[in-house]
């Protein structure tokens, strides 16, 4: 018999990037609120997707099966 399909979380999927050698990227916080407050260079780092800490990628691993 055929092994079963694992679902992948929806919400993981939207809000989380496989990098091209399988690292989880994730977005920065704070973008959305604020904006003219912020200095130039907090607003600069934000286009850019930053890795996601160790210990939360193996839990991200759980929800993202074929990634």
């Amino acid at each position: 018999m055929a092994k079963y399909k694992i679902k992948t979380h929806s919400g993981a999927k939207r809000r989380f990037d496989i990098s091209g050698r399988g690292k989880i990227l994730r977005r920065k916080i704070g973008v959305n609120n604020f904006r003219r407050k912020k200095r130039g260079e907090t607003l600069r780092e934000i286009p850019g997707k930053r890795p996601v800490s160790p210990g939360d990628a193996k839990r991200l691993r759980r929800l993202l099966p074929y990634s």
